[in-house]
């Protein structure tokens, strides 16, 4: 029996992995990417507390309309001989085709200009590129309806503007003689397949690059304010001093809201093993603090040098608030790394679910490799699907209180480590998961998840480090996503 390869474990739907990644984009629409405010918890399978106040859409990424320019292109008249052949309703296409980019493009928020009529000639191709290239829209969307004349030649135009383009070529309208020339050219995929869950994943790509540039993200460090580009990403940093936790933190009342959230990981969890109620309400004030800082600052993600910070105070650290963050899909990143907090955005606004940033550890008998971090999201499956088993632990510094959920066994999941810089380079590797390693005996961090990933010869050398680690196996789409926003690819 074929196995699904849905992330989710659904049975009997028949989507593969990219048609799952194109209805979640569907079902979730585009509350998933609209900023701080994350993706609601559903009521059948609540985050714990999730009744309560939840965050709310706070930073530029939240309020931006990312504007896409759209065309179709054929000839006029009949097909005729001509591929692709007069056995083609191209017009039937066309209208199927628009009737999808249009209703996804309602859903994910975008703003949508599809040209009226498609580009019939040289001339008008070279009219609508010029257009194109004066509006400077996030990104350009080229859906070819022939394989003649002037069909490629537009999607080369296109291309040669230097905006981020995709092109869709479904069956009949190339030959590779037409796609070799195009296929390595940066800022551009060519998706040729009549898989329209490849169109839907283009528009999900230039959504998400433009919702990234757009971002703001709250970094709580050390004692200046200031704002400063993520390099070439376009995300920008707002540092904030990392007092202002905690005297936020000191003023802040353990009110009705933490306890009914604290009672509610308690309740929920399978067991808990160190951490007293005490911990548990700790760990939720520093979600409540860290929720009214992003607010404060108009950030849509946020990061913290929390041992820094925190590591010789009695204030809780955000163990608890990092895993609630990312469960309402919200970036939150461990120890104000800059590499961790571009490569969560754009996890969870590709794919709509939570990623585990970790400390890579090798596992030479093995040949695999342990993540391990103290903070780990539940929603794993994606933000509007159950939670994964968990239980409450202490940190490995025998303090506060940390969710740990249970990663399943035989999961594929996806690494990902952007490396900012100029130009900003992606590791990228796939696996699947082997054990939850058990902390303790094993010492470390206490959600310490092993992987065995593909074509991995020797674990010692393993490139990266805080690498976020998600569900599914996404290698190849992130491989697009990094062309086509000019990131350098590097398969680890």
């Amino acid at each position: 029996m074929r196995k699904s390869r849905c992330p989710a474990h659904c049975h009997g739907h028949g989507l593969s992995r990219r048609a799952f990644l194109g209805t979640g984009a569907c079902l979730l629409g585009s509350a998933v990417v609209a900023g701080c405010g994350g993706a609601a918890a559903t009521t059948a399978n609540p985050t714990p507390g999730a009744a309560l106040t939840r965050l709310k859409p706070c930073g530029p990424a939240s309020t931006i309309t990312p504007t896409l320019r759209a065309a179709f292109v054929r000839r006029k008249g009949e097909y005729g001989m001509r591929w692709p052949g007069a056995v083609y309703d191209g017009e039937a296409a066309r209208a199927r085709y628009a009737a999808l980019v249009q209703d996804q493009a309602g859903r994910l928020g975008m703003k949508l200009d599809l040209r009226p009529e498609p580009i019939h000639s040289n001339k008008e191709a070279d009219a609508w590129v010029a257009e194109a290239k004066a509006a400077g829209p996030d990104g350009l969307l080229v859906v070819l309806l022939d394989r003649q004349e002037h069909a490629w030649p537009t999607a080369r135009r296109a291309i040669d503007t230097g905006l981020p383009t995709v092109v869709y070529s479904p069956l009949g309208t190339s030959f590779t003689t037409n796609t070799v020339g195009l296929a390595e050219r940066p800022n551009s995929v060519i998706y040729a397949t009549d898989d329209t869950t490849q169109l839907v994943y283009g528009m999900k790509m230039l959504h998400a690059r433009a919702k990234m540039r757009a971002a703001r993200c709250v970094v709580l460090r050390g004692k200046n304010r200031k704002d400063v580009p993520l390099a070439d990403l376009g995300t920008s940093l707002r540092y904030v001093p990392a007092a202002d936790f905690l005297a936020e933190y000191q003023k802040t009342p353990t009110d009705a809201e933490i306890e009914a959230i604290a009672d509610s990981y308690i309740r929920r969890a399978t067991r808990m093993t160190g951490p007293t109620r005490d911990d548990v309400l700790g760990g939720v004030k520093s979600y409540v603090v860290a929720r009214k800082i992003l607010e404060r600052e108009g950030g849509d993600a946020i990061s913290m040098d929390c041992l820094g910070a925190l590591g010789k105070s009695k204030v809780s650290l955000p163990c608890i608030a990092w895993s609630r963050m990312n469960d309402e899909g919200v970036p939150a990143a461990c120890e104000a790394d800059t590499g961790a907090i571009a490569t969560h955005m754009a996890v969870q606004y590709l794919f709509d679910r939570p990623g585990f940033q970790q400390d890579p550890v090798p596992e030479t008998a093995r040949k695999a490799i342990i993540g391990a971090h103290c903070t780990c999201a539940t929603r794993l499956d994606g933000f509007d699907q159950a939670p994964e088993p968990y239980h409450l632990q202490h940190h490995h510094g025998n303090r506060d209180a940390v969710p740990v959920p249970t990663w399943r066994i035989g999961q594929p999941v996806t690494s990902a480590d952007i490396l900012p810089g100029k130009p900003s380079k992606m590791l990228i590797a796939a696996g699947r998961v082997v054990e939850n390693v058990k902390v303790p005996p094993s010492g470390g961090c206490v959600v310490s998840v092993m992987v065995e990933f593909d074509d991995t010869k020797n674990v010692l050398t393993w490139p990266g480090f805080h690498q976020i680690w998600f569900y599914g196996d996404y290698k190849d789409d992130l491989a697009d996503f990094c062309k086509l926003t000019g990131i350098e690819t590097v398969m680890a």
